[in-house]
């Protein structure tokens, strides 16, 4: 199936509190003459209370090797409350953003080409905060589409399909992980967890992250012989992720081939 911008719905998480953030992306994205509906942002430092009861609490913190970090515990309920969104629309796909995302000039061009071929990606990643290992699959144009045996994280700008939302969702409580830790679990969920390489875009919280704080000050790592846990999950990632990979073949470099419909 090959999709344009007008099948598609396309949200922008905001924390209602975060007015400056609002601004620089209705900004953006009057520029781009790409419409939008704004998803107000779950506030997890104010719903703690509540947000903790869809929490295993001791599995987040061996996993994470920290404290808990309730900005996140936001942002995650925010992608699961506009993914459910998405799914009450009807629509095919959806371009999900965060609010600190600063969109390159090949934006649009790249999501374009993505939705016009978008039987080569569950779920595409056009930023990141890391992307480490990738593994080429193919081309669209002049971007790689890449799978990745390292960590992919991040959720500031993404393409997904319904049917990968509704394969995921329901593994997604109780909250075991980090938002991006937990999709970056493609190997459990069983769907293909791809990027648009070089990304068209970036993430940019001008120093004052709703989550972590000015320069990572909220982060409470533990010491390091209580995140031995946390050191062996990290490996069995890999393994795991190498796993899953080899299985489907995505493991072996393929960057000649092209990935357009009709490609060769």
């Amino acid at each position: 199936m090959s999709l344009s911008r007008a099948d598609i719905g396309v949200w922008l998480i905001n924390l209602p509190r975060a007015t400056e953030r609002r601004a620089r992306m209705e900004t953006q994205l009057a520029r781009m003459d790409l419409p939008y509906t704004v998803f107000d942002g779950v506030d997890g430092k104010a719903r703690k209370d509540e947000l903790v009861k869809l929490m295993d609490l001791p599995a987040f913190e061996r996993n994470l090797g920290r404290k808990v970090l309730w900005g996140g515990i936001g942002c995650y309920n925010s992608h699961l409350g506009v993914w459910g969104a998405f799914l009450d629309s009807g629509k095919p796909a959806a371009l999900i953003l965060e609010d600190d995302v600063v969109f390159h000039d090949d934006f649009l061009e790249a999501v374009d080409l993505a939705l016009a071929n978008d039987q080569a990606w569950d779920m595409l990643k056009l930023n990141r905060i890391r992307a480490k290992m990738p593994i080429c699959q193919g081309r669209l144009g002049r971007w790689r589409i890449n799978a990745y045996l390292g960590p992919a994280t991040g959720t500031g700008a993404y393409l997904i399909h319904r049917e990968t939302v509704q394969k995921i969702l329901p593994g997604m409580i109780p909250i075991t992980r980090a938002t991006d830790h937990e999709i970056n679990r493609f190997f459990k969920h069983d769907f293909r967890l791809f990027g648009m390489e070089p990304f068209p875009s970036h993430v940019d919280d001008m120093g004052q992250s709703l989550i972590t704080g000015t320069g990572f000050g909220d982060v409470a790592k533990f010491p390091k012989w209580r995140r031995l846990p946390h050191y062996r999950l990290r490996a069995a990632n890999y393994f795991r992720r190498f796993w899953w990979l080899l299985k489907k073949g995505f493991l072996l470099p393929r960057c000649g081939r092209d990935l357009t419909e009709g490609g060769k």
